[in-house]
């Protein structure tokens, strides 16, 4: 069994069967978008009603687009013990005035801008999140099915320290976590669209592969060193 672990978020699901699923596959953090204009979007009691589903040591987790304080706060009161994700252009300030644990979204723009991305500051501007979740700038603020380049950044920096800091997303699937993980070396990944048949709706079968995918790239990691 591989001693490299790397957790898993399958996030933006809305029906019970796709929880029941992602959690047998073996998924660590359930995510559930209250962002109205999402095609994967939730309401706070609907999210709330999902999250009962899941056993001990599964998190939900909240996402949140540029959303108020009594937004946030009236979610939380329907899911009490999630972890919040912040993916709009909330500030610093912002992120923490929720006095939450939070996972920041770093919106990579594609291609050779990506490398223009101050990372590491972003990083530090939001020292008090639970991770940097890595995502490309799409239009809708995620969940578009695209990647950034995972080469653009010096990913062993300390303050990009893979051991609890970084986790990846945007436009992974079965096909090509392994290669995100082998590069990135993230704390966590985070799916989407890549386990879907259409947006909201998870597949079981796709589901199953990506975990198993990510415990392939563990085992490299395990025998690479």
């Amino acid at each position: 069994m591989p001693t490299h672990r790397t957790r898993i978020k399958i996030c933006g699901l809305t029906r019970e069967e796709d929880v029941d699923a992602a959690v047998q596959a073996g998924a660590d953090a359930i995510g559930f978008v209250l962002y109205a204009s999402s095609p994967r979007a939730v309401t706070a009691k609907r999210a709330g009603e999902l999250a009962r589903r899941l056993p001990a040591f599964v998190t939900p987790v909240l996402l949140f687009v540029n959303a108020s304080p009594e937004h946030i706060e009236g979610a939380c009161a329907e899911v009490p013990n999630a972890l919040l994700q912040f993916h709009g252009d909330e500030t610093p300030e912002a992120c923490r005035a929720a006095v939450r644990p939070y996972l920041r979204a770093a919106r990579i723009p594609p291609g050779s801008a990506g490398a223009s991305f101050d990372l590491l500051k972003y990083a530090l501007d939001h020292s008090d999140a639970q991770a940097i979740l890595l995502d490309a700038h799409v239009e809708g603020y995620g969940g578009g099915g695209q990647s950034f380049d995972w080469t653009a950044f010096p990913w062993s920096h300390p303050h990009l320290n893979a051991s609890s800091r970084l986790v990846l997303s945007g436009g992974l699937t079965p096909a090509n976590v392994i290669d995100g993980i082998r590069h990135v070396r993230p704390w966590a990944v985070d799916v989407s669209s890549g386990v879907e048949v259409s947006k909201g709706i998870k597949d079981r079968a796709k589901m199953l592969a990506f975990v198993a995918a990510v415990r392939a790239a563990d085992a490299l990691i395990d025998r690479s060193g």
